[in-house]
C-alpha cells in the first residue's frame, strides 16, 4: 500500500476558479467523487454498512419496547452506553493520531461487526434479555466511536480543503440514505420477518463499509505525532480546544441542539399511543428526518459556497429547534385534544398527524444536516493533522453523545408527563440558547471560510 499523499488515491489538483470555487448550480458538486477514488470507495461501503447500522438501532428500540412496554427502558440504552463511548472517542482519537487510521478503523469495525454477528445470534437463539441488550449495544457503540472518529480524520488526507465542504455534503446524503432506508426495512422487516432476521440484515451489510476501508492506502499521520499514549495524549489533545475557540464552539451548539431536540426515542410510543401505526410509524417518522436531510444536500452545490460559516451553523440550529417544537405542538394537539390512537396497526392511524409529524422532522432534518455541513468543515481545514484524529474523537462524541443525552432527556421527561412535552421544552430551549451562546463569541459569529482558524 502507499500512502494517502504520495499514491494514486491521491487527490487530483483543484486550480483555483475551477468548478469546485465556482459552483453556479444548486445540486450538490459531486467533484470529491471524481477526484478522489479512495474517498468514493469509503463513500459508498460506509453508506451501505450504514443502511444495517441503522437497520439494527430502530431494531432494538422496537424489540426493547416489545419487551418492556416503557419508552424508559428504551432510554436506558443510551444511558449505559454513553460514558463507554465517551471514553471510546477521546482515547480511540488519541489511537488515530499514534498509528495508521486505516489499520484503526478497520479493527474498531470489525468489533462492530461482531457485536451485531451475537446480537443476531442470540435472538435466532432466543435469548431476549434485556440486559443482553444493553450490553451489546455498548459494545458496538465503542467500537462505532472509534471507527467513526477515524474515518473523519481520514478523509482530509483524501481531498484538498477547497473540496470538504462539497464532501460533507455527500455525507450528508450518505446519512440521510441510511437514516431513511434503514428505519424503514427495519419496520418492515420486524412486522414481516422478526426480530432475526432485521439483525442479519446488518451483518451481511458490514461487509461493504469493509470493502471501502481495506481498499485505502496507508495513512499515518502527519506532523508531530504523540510521543506517548494513554491519558497524556488525551489531555494533550483536549487542550488544543481551550485555544480553539470556533472548533469549540462548533461541539457547543450541536450538544445544546442534541440534547434539547433530539425525540427519536419517543417515536415508538407516538406510533403505539399518540399516533398509530406502531412500527411502521417510528420507521417513517426517523425516515422522514433523513429525508430532509438528503434534500438539504441534493440542494447543496451553492450552499456549501457560503463563506459566513459560523452565522450558517447558528440559523440552521435555530431552524432546527423551531422544528423540533413544531413536532411537539402537532403531538400536544393530537394527545390532548382526543386525536390519539392506541391500536398497533397501520391502518388505525391519525393521518393528518402523521403528515405534519413527519414534515416537521423532514424541515429539522435539513436544518440538522446544513449545520453538519458546515461543523465538520471548519473542524476538518482548522486543525492541524496531527490533532485531528483526537479533535475528531471529541467530535465524534458530541455528535454521538449529544443525541443520547437527549434520549436522556426526552424518555425520562415523557415519562414523567407526557409524550408531547419534551419536544415542546426542548425546541423552545434549543432556540434561545443557540442564539445566546453564539451572540457572546464573535469570532464564531464571524468565521470565514476564507481565513479558517481554530
Amino acid at each position: 500500500m502507499t500512502d494517502a499523499s504520495h499514491g494514486p488515491d491521491a487527490p487530483a489538483p483543484v486550480e483555483p476558479g475551477s468548478v469546485a470555487s465556482r459552483r453556479r448550480s444548486h445540486l450538490i458538486d459531486l467533484t470529491p467523487l471524481r477526484v478522489s477514488p479512495a474517498f468514493a470507495r469509503l463513500w459508498f461501503g460506509n453508506t451501505l454498512a450504514g443502511i444495517g447500522t441503522f437497520v439494527t438501532n430502530t431494531a432494538v428500540g422496537l424489540h426493547i419496547y416489545d419487551l418492556t412496554r416503557s419508552t424508559f427502558m428504551v432510554s436506558l440504552v443510551a444511558w449505559f452506553s454513553l460514558l463507554p463511548m465517551i471514553v471510546a472517542g477521546l482515547y480511540g482519537g488519541a489511537i488515530a493520531d499514534r498509528f495508521d487510521r486505516r489499520l484503526v478503523a478497520l479493527s474498531a469495525s470489525t468489533v462492530a461487526w461482531a457485536s451485531t454477528v451475537v446480537l443476531a445470534g442470540i435472538t435466532w437463539f432466543g435469548a431476549q434479555h434485556v440486559w443482553m441488550f444493553y450490553v451489546i449495544t455498548t459494545v458496538n457503540a465503542v467500537a462505532a466511536t472509534i471507527a467513526s472518529a477515524t474515518r473523519q480524520a481520514i478523509t482530509p488526507r483524501l481531498l484538498p480543503n477547497e473540496l470538504l465542504p462539497k464532501a460533507a455534503a455527500l455525507l450528508g446524503v450518505s446519512a440521510g440514505v441510511m437514516v431513511t432506508v434503514g428505519p424503514g426495512v427495519a419496520g418492515v422487516l420486524v412486522a414481516r420477518a422478526g426480530y432475526a432476521w432485521t439483525y442479519t440484515v446488518d451483518v451481511v451489510l458490514f461487509f461493504a463499509g469493509f470493502f471501502g476501508l481495506w481498499t485505502l492506502p496507508r495513512i499515518r499521520p502527519e506532523g508531530e505525532r504523540p510521543t506517548v499514549g494513554g491519558f497524556r495524549s488525551v489531555v494533550d489533545g483536549l487542550a488544543h480546544l481551550r485555544r480553539a475557540p470556533n472548533v469549540r464552539m462548533s461541539f457547543v451548539v450541536d450538544v445544546i441542539a442534541m440534547t434539547f431536540g433530539q425525540p427519536m426515542v419517543l417515536f415508538p410510543a407516538v406510533g403505539a399511543v399518540v399516533i398509530g401505526g406502531g412500527s411502521v410509524t417510528a420507521g417513517l417518522l426517523l425516515a422522514s428526518f433523513a429525508v430532509g436531510g438528503i434534500l438539504s444536500s441534493l440542494g447543496s452545490g451553492r450552499v456549501t459556497g457560503l463563506r459566513w460559516q459560523g452565522r450558517a451553523i447558528r440559523n440552521a440550529i435555530v431552524s432546527y429547534g423551531l422544528a423540533i417544537l413544531g413536532f411537539g405542538v402537532v403531538l400536544a394537539v393530537t394527545e390532548l385534544g382526543g386525536g390519539a390512537v392506541t391500536s398497533m396497526h397501520f391502518g388505525d392511524v391519525n393521518r393528518v398527524a402523521l403528515v405534519l409529524a413527519a414534515l416537521c422532522l423532514a424541515v429539522a432534518g435539513g436544518s440538522d444536516n446544513i449545520s453538519a455541513i458546515f461543523r465538520q468543515s471548519i473542524l476538518q481545514a482548522a486543525v492541524p493533522d496531527h490533532l485531528r484524529g483526537r479533535t475528531q474523537g471529541v467530535f465524534t462524541v458530541v455528535v454521538t453523545g449529544g443525541p443520547r443525552l437527549g434520549q436522556m432527556f426526552a424518555g425520562t421527561l415523557a415519562t414523567v408527563t407526557a409524550t408531547w412535552v419534551p419536544s415542546l421544552v426542548g425546541g423552545f430551549l434549543v432556540v434561545v440558547l443557540v442564539v445566546v451562546t453564539v451572540a457572546r463569541v464573535t469570532s464564531f459569529r464571524d468565521y470565514d471560510a476564507l481565513d479558517p482558524r481554530p
